[in-house]
């Protein structure tokens, strides 16, 4: 009850403390000594403190199983185990939305600490653009998502947390996710007071690039643990299905590839100054978005929070303010930050632009598919869904010269001085990935000329990036890390659309199912009590091309709330995982058998572990100007 009560004191200090920042900010403007005023450090700290102990007292409330406060009561109970009482913190949509708060106040507060060398007038207003944001998170949580809501009479038990979050890939999976999107919120706040202060060059861009790569390294690592959380958990059976909320978080992070790319060439020569402010608030605001599909309850998926019109109406005001708000700031300050250069046309700067186009085209296509049903249900009060058959139509047609020119793309200088060298050997490299392809197409259980043709320029790039690591003399890995990442990444993607397999059977226990002089024995079923849930534990022999495999899937019966949830077993080695879930149909007579032979899925987290160190290291990196 006590933490009920220093939580949400300490969240009113904090927005008292946000304004005090602003006040201070504003006199900092004015004067004009070289340093920050240490009181603005002081201040800052005193704001992060408050809000730390905010959230901490929302942890506490879990653990102690406090359920006087009505956010703990909706999403704990006493039988659950203490990890998942500790994530139940975020798995819900106050508790989610404090720790928002808590990632904005963190990294405002590592930018001034260390941006000690940047101009005074830069750091300040970065500081106030960025509390603009942190009022407006903290005032929505006060006004509509109170973590510290007090119950009375109060409840002997709560109501538990939605079974298929108690795990431990998801239960990670939200902070680094938001450390993610929230970290692009000091992008959006650097890149208005930069654009202010006609400060978008070359010093800047290496200092926001260091922000960014964190940002860009979070969210492709949340991605992919909310990618295998639902590959296993939800009994998919795959790696990404265009569910609505997936596509939020990818939208962002195609932004932030695209502007990581363009930095890159500011370092070296002032371009795209325009085009790079456009990404940076583009990047956040598809994170607000995102936060407003989920929270408003208008999206329909397995992972996302369901609450009233009001919540919703608040974040989309909140939107509509920052876009307005930053479109001014752009349309009065861009004629100052603009620089007028030719691009040659065979150079890096005209590859990385034309590498964006593609980016922002299938970012277009992905908020389209997206957003479409929302739009469409409020017009026509239709209700449609938009699965992967429109991505891959519009997406893929494009993809082929996407990845050529990612293969080209790196090489240009070296392309436009030894011209005919290489174009000799690029032209093998590529006749070598047709005949490749072409070997590969007749072996495929799914038959595609689209598929094919990917196939061709994900073997090319596969191919050229590999080569890179051996002829290049720069010191500077990343970008082969990276590229070769990527390459590996759809690389493994086609090749395991291509050869996976699926049979879906019902079966009872004892029975057995053949497909193509293949078998499925359904051998035994037992049950075992765990702490909060029952556990209806299948044996099953497979016998898959000259393979057998056993493999263990369950059932899990949980008690608080009551709900039956899937748990797959998965075999996996480096060429292929075994894949079986199963579920109770006809009074648990009749089960529903899910098998799955998917190639190639390790290759795929394996890939997206490398392109986030391909980030770290380019984050490692120091480059001269």
């Amino acid at each position: 009850m006590i933490f009920n009560f220093i939580g949400f004191y300490s969240l009113l200090f904090s927005l008292i403390f946000s304004l005090v920042i602003l006040y201070y900010s504003y006199i900092e403007v004015k004067n004009h000594q070289s340093q920050l005023n240490p009181k603005t450090f002081i201040f800052s700290f005193l704001h992060l403190l408050f809000v730390v102990i905010s959230f901490l007292s929302l942890v506490i409330s879990f653990i102690n199983s406090d359920f006087s406060n009505e956010t703990v009561f909706n999403n704990s109970h006493t039988t659950k185990p203490l990890f998942y009482k500790i994530s139940g913190t975020w798995g819900n949509h106050e508790g989610s939305l404090l720790l928002w708060l808590l990632v904005l106040s963190l990294f405002i507060y590592f930018f001034l600490i260390y941006s000690k060398k940047e101009p005074k007038k830069y750091r300040v207003q970065t500081l106030v653009f960025q509390h603009f944001i942190i009022i407006g998170f903290t005032l929505f949580i006060i006004l509509t998502s109170n973590p510290f809501t007090y119950l009375f009479p109060i409840p002997n038990e709560g109501l538990g947390l939605n079974p298929i979050l108690q795990d431990p890939a998801l239960a990670i999976h939200p902070p680094i996710l938001y450390l993610g999107y929230v970290g692009c919120s000091i992008i959006f706040s650097s890149s208005l007071s930069a654009l202010v202060n006609n400060y978008v060059n070359k010093n800047w861009a290496i200092h926001i690039k260091r922000w960014a790569l964190i940002s860009w390294i979070f969210l492709t690592i949340g991605i992919l643990l909310g990618s295998i959380w639902a590959y296993y958990e939800l009994g998919w059976g795959g790696f990404w299905f265009w569910d609505p909320v997936e596509n939020v978080s990818l939208m962002p992070w195609i932004c932030l590839t695209a502007l990581i790319h363009s930095l890159l060439i500011l370092e070296k020569k002032n371009l795209f100054t325009s085009w790079i402010l456009i990404l940076s608030f583009s990047t956040f605001l598809l994170s607000v978005s995102g936060t407003f599909l989920v929270r408003s309850g208008i999206l329909n998926s397995v992972h996302t929070f369901a609450n009233d019109p009001e919540r919703g109406l608040f974040i989309l005001c909140f939107l509509f303010i920052l876009t307005i708000f930053c479109l001014v700031i752009f349309l009065k300050y861009k004629n100052q930050n603009s620089i007028n250069n030719t691009l040659a046309f065979l150079s890096k700067e005209t590859s990385v632009l034309i590498n964006n186009w593609f980016m922002m085209y299938f970012l277009a296509v992905v908020f389209i598919g997206t957003t479409y049903p929302i739009f469409l249900e409020v017009i026509s009060n239709e209700k449609i869904s938009v699965g992967p058959p429109f991505y891959i139509k519009l997406i893929v047609p494009f993809f082929l010269p996407f990845l050529v020119l990612m293969a080209l793309g790196p090489n240009t200088f070296f392309l436009k001085t030894n011209l005919k060298k290489y174009n000799l050997k690029l032209l093998i490299y590529f006749i070598l990935s047709v005949i490749i392809s072409i070997l590969l197409a007749n072996l495929m259980t799914t038959k595609d000329l689209f598929l094919t043709l990917i196939l061709v320029g994900s073997i090319f790039l596969f191919i050229s990036s590999f080569r890179d690591f051996f002829v290049k003399k720069d010191k500077y890995y990343s970008q082969r890390i990276s590229h070769f990442a990527f390459s590996l990444l759809i690389l493994s993607i086609i090749l395991n659309i291509a050869f996976s397999t699926e049979v879906i059977t019902n079966l009872k226990v004892g029975e057995k199912f053949k497909f193509n002089d293949n078998l499925i024995d359904f051998q035994s079923i037992s049950v075992t009590q765990e702490k909060n849930y029952k556990s209806l534990n299948a044996k099953f022999k497979i016998q898959d091309n000259n393979e057998i495999v056993y493999l263990e899937p369950s059932l899990r019966i949980y008690n608080q709330p009551k709900t039956i949830t899937s748990e797959a077993d998965i075999k996996t080695n480096i060429y292929s995982d075994k894949f079986l879930v199963f579920n109770l149909i006809n009074d648990e007579e009749i089960y529903n058998i899910k098998y799955q032979n998917k190639p190639f899925m390790i290759w795929i987290w394996i890939s997206a572990v490398l392109l986030s160190l391909g980030g770290f290291v380019n984050f490692l990196e120091k480059r001269k100007i």
